[in-house]
Parts: structure tokens; C-alpha cells; sequence
């Protein structure tokens, strides 16, 4: 093992792609926690999927056989809610989200309107209709603050992939002529920076693992350790085009599991 992860001290892992795909573990999920908690390794579950409050990924991951606590569970939603409570204080919120990050942000006591809205979210919704689409983009064409909790294009699943946020950003950018102002999870500083205050820990000692090139792998622009997993979205031949390298690649988490006893 190099001494770059030698050094690594909590895992950041990705969820969707690289824990499991829809509600099948990936290969070496389970062992390889195990094998952290009993090196005294800390991790935290860090998704870009905001369709999903931490409770739901909680209960999705117990069901799948590890008990994980919810405060080890970070989503780009409620990283998103942190977001909007430093920058926006008190702002009237329309939100394009599903029922569960609406859920999020009522918790974070973040007012949700459906008129005379103060900054628009763009989460991703997959109860998305044509009227919100609709109303979104024109609360974006007339200059309020725009946000989207995430950039990812697509959202991998057992049988390819389904339109992420990513997608509706494009959307919005053709009929308005503007992208959000800020994009608050990976691959971006605001969700590192949630991140270290969180846990703690320093740059040098976090790695994180996913299976996207531009937000998992991206993220390293930040200066942390990167673990390309060839389970979800990426190939291996993808590698090779991209401007994102990973520090390292394994084809899942068996395989780091097998670079980390290695």
C-alpha cells in the first residue's frame, strides 16, 4: 500500500455506483467496512443524490446489512440546507425536489414557498413534472439566486441510467441562458469544506471513493486522495479521455479492500 493512502484516515464513499446499484451491494461493501472499523479507519456515506434525506439512506443501508449510524450519511441536500443558512438566512425557498429533500430542508427549518420565493433550488427530482420545470425557469429567467444541489448528469441503475441533475441544469440553461450560481456538492469546495467540519479531519487524511470521474474523481482537485471504482458510471477506457485521474482505481470495493490489506 503507498504511503499517500497509508495515511488516510476516514473514506469518504459514494453511495449510488459504488456502494450499491439500486438495492444490490456492490461486491466487498460489507467486508470492507468490517475491515475499516476494525483498524479504527473512520468513514462517512457522501452522496450527490438529494432525492433521499439521510433518514431513507440510513434505512437503505441497514436493510442491506450494515448498521450505520445517520450522522455517519451526508447527502448534497443537507449540505445544501448548510449552504443556504450561512449565505441566505431566512430566504423564502422554492424547491424542485422530491417529497424527501423537501422533508430535509423543513428540518433544517428552511422556509419552502410556492410564490414570492427568495432563491431557487434544483435538486434532484424524480417527481418531476412540466408545470415545476416550468415555474423553475421562470423564477431563474427573472435573476433570483439559483442553486442546484449537484452537477451529475445521470444516475446509475441496475439496467443503464436514469437523467440526473446534471440534466435539468442543461435544461434550464437552454430556455433561460444561466446555470446556477452555485453548485454546492461534488465535485466542489463547499462540500469538502462541510466535510472537514464535520469530521475533523484534515485534507492529506481523507480519501474519497465513488465511481464518477467528474465529481467523485474531480473532487481531488481539492487536494484529497481519489479511488476511481469501476462499478457504476465509469469505464476504464474513460480514464484515459478524462482531465480528472484518479489516485488510484479498483473495479470495486473488493478491490480496494484488497489494495488496503495489500
Amino acid at each position: 500500500m503507498s504511503q499517500r493512502l497509508n495515511k488516510i484516515r476516514c473514506f469518504l464513499l459514494d453511495m449510488d455506483g459504488t456502494f450499491y446499484l439500486e438495492d444490490k451491494l456492490i461486491d466487498g461493501a460489507l467486508e470492507l467496512m468490517s475491515y475499516l472499523l476494525n483498524k479504527n479507519k473512520d468513514y462517512l456515506f457522501l452522496t450527490n443524490n438529494s432525492s433521499k434525506s439521510t433518514t431513507l439512506y440510513m434505512a437503505k443501508i441497514k436493510s442491506m446489512g450494515f448498521d450505520v449510524p445517520i450522522q455517519k450519511i451526508f447527502t448534497s441536500g443537507e449540505a445544501t440546507t448548510i449552504f443556504l443558512k450561512s449565505h441566505y438566512p431566512g430566504a423564502k425557498v422554492f424547491l424542485v425536489g422530491t417529497e424527501a429533500l423537501a422533508y430535509e430542508f423543513e428540518l433544517a427549518d428552511i422556509q419552502l414557498v410556492e410564490q414570492d420565493a427568495q432563491v431557487v433550488v434544483l435538486g434532484f427530482d424524480i417527481t418531476i413534472t412540466y408545470e415545476k420545470l416550468w415555474r423553475l425557469c421562470d423564477q431563474v429567467r427573472a435573476g433570483l439566486p439559483y442553486i442546484a444541489t449537484h452537477p451529475d448528469l445521470n444516475c446509475p441503475t441496475e439496467t443503464g441510467y436514469k437523467p440526473d441533475t446534471g440534466s435539468f441544469i442543461a435544461l434550464v440553461e437552454a430556455s433561460t441562458g444561466r446555470t446556477p450560481d452555485f453548485i454546492i456538492g461534488k465535485p466542489n469546495q463547499h462540500i469538502v469544506d462541510a466535510v472537514i467540519e464535520k469530521t475533523g479531519f484534515t485534507v492529506d487524511e481523507i480519501a474519497m471513493v465513488g465511481d464518477r470521474l467528474y465529481t467523485d474523481i474531480a473532487l481531488g482537485k481539492t487536494g484529497i486522495t481519489t479511488v476511481l471504482t469501476l462499478s457504476g458510471e465509469t469505464k476504464l477506457k474513460d480514464v484515459q479521455d478524462s482531465l480528472y485521474k484518479p489516485d488510484y482505481i479498483v473495479k470495486d470495493l473488493r478491490g480496494l479492500l484488497d489494495l488496503l490489506k495489500n
